[in-house]
């Protein structure tokens, strides 16, 4: 997730991407909302589902709060699969954030949360169209070989 604050803007007002990926196809998908918590996650999780009505996911994602919260509803066609604690480096979403961060926020300054807002929609939704670079950062063997093994059409991470 991205944030920033500009001193002179409202204290506490930040921006956060949510995001998934398929490792197979390298199919993007992300979503800006304002705040990390189980509302929004469930407003991303409704989006996910209702992009893919008819394929079976495996949501794979971190243990953060938010992630597992009991109020959380799944529609049918989602599963989520917890990674063990403390493992970042198992989760091919955190290797799109080290991209994105190097491509396309590597020494920028915003004038504004907005002008960073737009920015980082722009910089999502190249990603998303980019399908092959995303696979190629993504899609590591053993991920997609331990991933291959679930009866589930599209497997995303979170």
């Amino acid at each position: 997730m991205t944030r920033t604050k500009k001193s002179s803007e409202k204290p506490g007002r930040f921006t956060y991407a949510y995001a998934t990926v398929c490792p197979l196809d390298g199919k993007f998908d992300s979503l800006v909302l304002p705040n990390v918590n189980t509302e929004c996650m469930q407003i991303f999780l409704d989006e996910i589902a209702r992009r893919y009505p008819n394929e079976n996911i495996v949501m794979v994602m971190d243990g953060t709060g938010w992630h597992r919260s009991h109020s959380l509803t799944l529609a049918e066609n989602l599963r989520l699969l917890l990674l063990p604690p403390y493992s970042p480096e198992l989760n091919p979403v955190e290797h799109l954030w080290d991209e994105l961060r190097e491509k396309s926020f590597h020494n920028r300054v915003f004038d504004s949360i907005g002008a960073l807002e737009s920015h980082l929609v722009d910089a999502l939704r190249h990603m998303e169209e980019t399908t092959d670079a995303v696979k190629s950062i993504a899609g590591w063997d053993g991920i997609i070989n331990s991933l291959c093994n679930a009866n589930y059409n599209k497997i995303i991470i979170l």
